[in-house]
């Protein structure tokens, strides 16, 4: 990982909305992720690098993260300050029918520092995408989590099993994994 690489990259925050903290979705790992993402968020504000934050607009009638309900709003760590641009998504993949692509591009953006939620769903889909995109990516492990659930054959795998399965699958293929620690001594 070069310093220069990371240094002005696209923060890009994903889904982190208050939805994410209901009790339907049962235990999750890395309890200090919103944590690590204030550090890096405080990080690239104070040098003036982009901040681009995805807002999940379900349209499920169920869903937490439809707009109108509380849970659409920001979590209170992460709330987009006037310019930060807002990318609203309707699927898992951030990419998809958002203009999320095209905007990157216009800006001379060529990468992308991700976290957020949830790690194998929406973190994942959109970090290979990116990668499938060629942009040069970064995915903050200790900055992202996910949520047990049950595996193909039915056993149930923890949030830290889940969530380490999914890193595994994306790095060095569509990413880099870093840890926030890593990330911010790389782009100091």
């Amino acid at each position: 990982m070069h310093a220069s690489s990371i240094r002005g990259s696209v923060l890009l925050l994903i889904d982190l909305q208050k939805a994410i903290d209901h009790p339907d979705w049962g235990v999750r790992n890395n309890p200090t992720a919103e944590n690590e993402i204030r550090r890096l968020l405080a990080h690239w504000r104070a040098e003036n690098w982009p901040v681009w934050h995805v807002r999940h607009d379900s349209s499920e009638p169920a869903s937490h993260y439809r707009p109108g309900q509380p849970g659409h709003d920001f979590k209170p760590e992460v709330v987009p300050l006037p310019g930060e641009p807002v990318i609203a998504k309707r699927t898992n993949n951030a990419f998809i029918g958002t203009g999320l692509e095209e905007r990157l591009r216009e800006g001379g953006h060529t990468s992308l520092v991700v976290a957020g939620v949830i790690t194998n769903n929406s973190v994942e889909t959109t970090v290979r995408m990116a990668g499938n995109l060629g942009f040069d990516t970064y995915l903050v492990a200790d900055g992202c989590f996910t949520f047990g659930r049950l595996d193909w054959d039915g056993r149930a795998r923890s949030a830290d099993e889940v969530h380490a399965m999914s890193l595994a699958n994306l790095h060095g293929e569509y990413c880099t994994v870093v840890s926030t620690k890593e990330l911010l001594d790389a782009s100091r």
